[in-house]
């Protein structure tokens, strides 16, 4: 089995600051996405919980695509939220994006690294 690793450079966060993982791992079919938060350009997108977790969630969904995966193949999805009364909110969205198939997901309460509201990940599967 092999792993390989999409974009192992790592990106920018805030302040410029070098990132010093992969994007996403993916081995024996399963793929890795990083958490993803609100950002575009190594900058936070400010906004309330709905346009953060869409945003959150569109980056996860870019680097999925970009690795040869789609929403067909998510299995699992993380969800941190910095205040339990976004859970609701965050819901919507959620069932926006995947309706009728939703995958397997936890959901937690915790603080951040970044000033955002919302961090995802995602694991998605794939058979050769």
């Amino acid at each position: 089995m092999s792993i390989k690793r999409y974009g192992p450079e790592g990106k920018s966060g805030t302040g410029g600051q070098h990132l010093p993982f992969s994007s996403a791992v993916e081995a024996g079919g399963w793929l890795y996405i990083s958490g993803q938060t609100p950002m575009t350009d190594g900058e936070v997108v400010e906004g309330g919980i709905v346009e953060q977790s869409k945003l959150a969630i569109e980056n996860c969904l870019e680097i999925m695509h970009n690795s040869g995966y789609s929403k067909k193949d998510i299995v699992h999805m993380k969800v941190i939220l910095t205040d339990a009364r976004y859970f609701q909110s965050f819901n919507k969205v959620f069932k926006e994006y995947f309706g009728e198939h939703p995958p397997a997901r936890i959901c937690m309460v915790a603080d951040l690294v970044v000033d955002v509201k919302v961090e995802v990940d995602l694991t998605c599967y794939k058979s050769n």
